[in-house]
């Protein structure tokens, strides 16, 4: 490993990124940060402007996804350190766990808007596949987390969801590991493996977005010519044809 002089503040290019040197061209942190400097340069992560359309209030409701989730996640940290006796006893404890109730429920209907309006924009044109998927897999995870959530509750409401829903579990025969009789594993799979795997897919989805730009919308048709014009240079290939099939 090549060691470089320290950057001095007398230098004037602190806060610039150091090129690669040619010698350490073969290093795999050099080959990392080339290869992350160019999928996801700093201007695409973090960027100064956006498309005009980007101001349709279609496009507002994925950032309106991100910020429930963010209430979603702080509030759920919060019953999770103080527990279930301070969400059924106290009052600000109630109040907590309602604003992370409805919270989940704005993530919900943000998401589901989102996801629509993407679909019906077709927005995995322009190479964007993998931003779509990572979109209906951190849904699908979601449904899940939201799942074991209600049966973390602890009470009626989530002894009536959890012997409802182990008959139809356990025909499937993942009883025996996902048993949602279990308070205790369903809430570690509610508060440390779902949200782990939900907010690494929405990290990888937004990336995406920054790499590959937000999709744009259908460009519009061109309108058809009306009744009985005919549309210029169209008689030359007519004439062409005729004469041909005269000889």
């Amino acid at each position: 490993m090549t060691v470089s002089p320290p950057v001095t503040e007398a230098d004037g290019h602190d806060d610039a990124p150091e090129p690669i040197h040619p010698e350490d061209a073969g290093q795999w942190t050099a080959k990392l940060r080339a290869t992350a400097v160019e999928a996801f340069p700093p201007a695409r992560i973090l960027p100064d402007r956006q498309p005009a359309y980007v101001a349709s209030a279609l496009y507002v409701f994925g950032v309106l996804t991100m910020a429930a989730l963010s209430i979603v996640i702080l509030t759920g940290l919060v019953l999770a350190v103080m527990g279930p006796t301070w969400w059924h006893v106290s009052s600000t404890g109630l109040f907590v766990n309602s604003l992370h109730l409805w919270s989940v429920e704005a993530f919900f209907f943000f998401m589901v808007i989102h996801l629509w309006g993407k679909f019906f924009m077709a927005a995995w044109r322009g190479r964007r596949r993998l931003t779509w998927v990572t979109g209906v897999v951190s849904f699908l995870v979601s449904v899940g987390a939201a799942f074991t959530g209600y049966l973390s509750q602890q009470n009626f409401d989530s002894q009536w969801i959890s012997t409802q829903a182990k008959d139809g579990i356990n025909s499937t025969g993942a009883g025996a590991v996902f048993n949602v009789l279990n308070f205790g594993q369903m809430l570690m799979w509610h508060i440390v493996l779902l949200p782990l795997v939900v907010v690494a897919i929405v990290g990888i989805h937004l990336l995406m977005v920054r790499r590959r730009g937000v999709v744009p919308p259908f460009a519009p048709e061109a309108a058809p010519a009306p009744a009985g014009d005919t549309p210029v240079g169209s008689e030359a290939p007519v004439a062409a044809t005729t004469a041909g099939e005269a000889s």
